[in-house]
């Protein structure tokens, strides 16, 4: 990762009040630190530099944009943390895939384990992984691709990215998993559309959206 160049985008905050702030994250940006001085900059410390009390809850990848929460006290990052462990938290994507889907809805049912010869990259194991399941609906075609909605059921890493290639639709601009043609776009074509949770104060149930800008 030491092409590691960041965009320097402002902080946009989609809410705001005593025990949550859900930012949307640019992609391209690393949710946490990485390893190395030169992988210092991310949201946390960005997040954390104008609010000194924000907590991590959760992480999308690098090259993913969207809506991340941060917890702003202990008893709020312990009840999310909770939400998240029970999968409670509802959470939508965009992404533009590789080819036409041709169903209109679908679901991949495929457990996931690390590749260690080659991580981050995770890969399909069917007797050592761990379950992991998407929900998938198409939005509409286009020229070589196809505009899905992905709903994940569980949270492992690079779920979405390992289980559109599986079924023959990776998404595009994917570094680790798309090839030819379907990797040349210009970013990562995946976006966290949406994240529904329980307030940690009184446990309304509430919706934050990122709009999408691909």
């Amino acid at each position: 990762m030491n092409d590691y160049a960041p965009p320097d985008d402002p902080l946009v905050i989609l809410h705001h009040d005593h025990e949550l702030l859900l930012v949307d994250k640019p992609a391209g940006l690393l949710s946490v630190p990485g390893k190395g001085e030169h992988l210092a900059d991310c949201l946390l410390a960005r997040v954390q530099a104008v609010f000194p009390d924000a907590l991590l809850v959760h992480r999308l990848d690098r090259d993913t944009s969207g809506v991340m929460v941060f917890a702003l006290t202990r008893h709020a990052q312990r009840h999310l943390g909770m939400q998240f462990e029970k999968r409670q938290v509802k959470k939508t994507y965009i992404a533009r895939v590789w080819g036409h889907v041709a169903e209109k809805t679908g679901t991949v049912d495929l457990p996931l384990i690390v590749d260690w010869p080659n991580r981050p990259r995770q890969m399909v194991d069917h007797e050592n992984g761990k379950p992991a399941l998407t929900e998938w609906r198409v939005l509409r075609h286009e020229e070589n691709a196809t505009r899905v909605r992905l709903f994940p059921k569980t949270g492992r890493s690079h779920q979405l990215r390992v289980h559109m290639q599986a079924i023959g639709h990776p998404i595009l601009g994917d570094p680790f998993y798309a090839t030819g043609e379907a990797r040349a776009a210009p970013r990562l074509m995946l976006h966290a559309e949406s994240l529904r949770l329980r307030h940690p104060d009184g446990g309304r149930g509430m919706t934050f959206r990122a709009k999408c800008a691909f």
